[in-house]
């Protein structure tokens, strides 16, 4: 129960941190500080919560990572279950956390939508959220099934290489999508922007839950086939 109760404050913490600096700040690429700014807070959030809970839950604090490590055996059915239902009710609370915050009305949010993702940035085009989703997904989580590896030796260097590479999958996608790579991070805001009137961003929830799913889904058989194959070269070369 600790570990879930883990995943639960990492997302929490997640989402009122990345969310709230991009209602803050704004998210527009134009501006640029804004952008960089929100792209910094969930990377740095990553490495404050890996440093944290790490040891505790392995802080994945994403359903796309905790598919990615089921599917390279690195935790059972039942925990991937009851990982990824403490990584939404967490989601959940820290958007409530930030619609309480932001209740007055004496700070706007700058996304309006609680931060938020949508496809304005690629101009409506579902499929090419999509595209996007799956691709910088299979980029962050491809990126924490090697850093993790017990064969890797990466030690404890993990949790910054984790955190930076979330913060360069958002330096990109944030003008397209708003970077989700994380589907219990766009159902918090969009459950709750939507509990406030705003339905938008839940009428294209689907496609931050499927797109991530997809792109983790393809970097855990990516990585098993490239490290499968690296072990059969060093048996080889043993041989």
């Amino acid at each position: 129960m600790k570990k879930y109760v883990a995943e639960l404050i990492g997302t929490a913490v997640l989402v009122i941190m990345g969310c709230g600096t991009a209602m803050l700040v704004g998210c527009d690429a134009a501006m640029g500080g804004g952008y960089i700014l929100t792209a910094l807070a969930f990377g740095l959030v990553i490495v404050g919560m890996a440093y944290s809970i790490g040891n505790i839950s392995g802080c994945h604090i994403n359903p796309a990572v905790s598919l990615g490590v089921l599917m390279n055996g690195g935790m059972t059915v039942k925990d991937f279950v009851g990982y990824v239902v403490a990584q939404c009710l967490g989601a959940l609370a820290g958007a409530g956390v930030l619609a309480a915050a932001f209740a007055s009305g004496n700070v706007l949010d700058m996304t309006g939508g609680f931060g938020s993702n949508g496809l304005a940035g690629v101009n409506g085009s579902i499929a090419s959220g999509l595209i996007v989703e799956i691709i910088l997904t299979f980029i962050f989580v491809i990126t924490v099934l090697g850093v993790t590896d017990p064969k890797a030796n990466h030690g404890s260097f993990a949790g910054l290489v984790i955190g930076l590479t979330l913060t360069l999958v958002h330096i990109l996608g944030i003008g397209l999508t708003g970077t989700s790579v994380n589907p219990a991070r766009s159902l918090g805001p969009a459950v709750v922007a939507a509990i406030n009137g705003n339905t938008e961003p839940i009428a294209y929830l689907w496609v931050f839950i499927v797109g991530p799913l997809v792109g983790a889904a393809i970097a855990a058989v990516v990585y098993k086939v490239l490290s499968s194959e690296k072990q059969e070269a060093k048996k080889t070369e043993a041989e």
